[in-house]
C-alpha cells in the first residue's frame, strides 16, 4: 500500500488546525458499480471507523473539536480548502480517502453535491461542528489536545499508513517539549 499525500495545516488563529497531518490516499479504492456506499461502510466498520454517514461536503468551514473524521469519495469530484480562507486546496475524486484530523477546518470549493462521500470516525466517536466563531476556543483546543490517537486506521486497519504517520508525528512532537 502506497503512503497517503501529508498536508500539514496549522492554527490560523481563527481555526485550530493540527499537529498530525491530514492524509490523503489517492485513488486508494477500487469501488463496484453498484452499493459503493454499502463497500465504503462495511470497510470502515471493519477497522472501527464507524458513526457512518453519506452526503456531500459542506461548502461553509467547519471542523470538529473532538475527533478525527475519513471522508472515502463515491462519487464525483471537487476541490476541498483545509485550514480557512488562506488554506491548502486538495482536489478529491472518486476512490479517494481524506483524514482529517481534529482541529482542521474544511470546505467544499464547488457545491455540495459535487462530491458523494461516506464519512466515518475513528471508535464511531460523535463529532462536535464548529466554525471559527469567538466563542469556540480555548475549549476545542482542549479538546484537540486531549484526543487520543486511532488504534486503526479507516482504509487497512492495524496495517494502515496513517497508525505510523500519525504516531511517528505524534512521538516528536513529544521529544520537543
Amino acid at each position: 500500500m502506497e503512503n497517503p499525500a501529508t498536508y500539514y495545516i496549522s492554527d490560523n488563529g481563527i481555526f485550530p488546525g493540527n499537529r498530525l497531518p491530514v492524509l490523503h490516499y489517492k485513488n486508494a479504492l477500487k469501488l463496484p458499480f453498484l452499493f459503493a456506499a454499502r463497500y465504503v461502510k462495511t470497510l470502515f466498520d471493519k477497522h472501527d471507523w464507524t458513526n457512518t454517514w453519506r452526503d456531500g461536503v459542506y461548502t461553509y468551514h467547519h471542523y470538529h473539536s473532538n475527533t478525527h473524521e475519513a471522508m472515502a469519495v463515491i462519487k464525483g469530484e471537487t476541490a476541498l480548502l483545509l485550514g480557512g480562507e488562506n488554506g491548502r486546496q486538495v482536489a478529491l475524486r472518486k476512490g479517494d480517502i481524506i483524514v482529517i484530523p481534529a482541529g482542521v477546518a474544511h470546505k467544499n470549493l464547488g457545491e455540495m453535491k459535487d462530491i458523494i462521500c461516506v464519512g466515518g470516525y475513528p471508535e464511531g466517536r460523535d463529532f462536535d461542528m464548529n466554525y471559527g466563531g469567538a466563542g469556540e476556543r480555548p475549549q476545542t483546543d482542549w479538546n484537540i489536545e486531549a484526543l487520543p490517537l486511532p488504534s486503526t486506521g479507516p482504509l487497512a486497519g492495524r496495517e494502515d499508513p496513517l497508525i505510523q504517520l500519525w504516531k511517528q508525528q505524534n512521538h516528536a512532537i513529544h521529544l520537543s517539549w
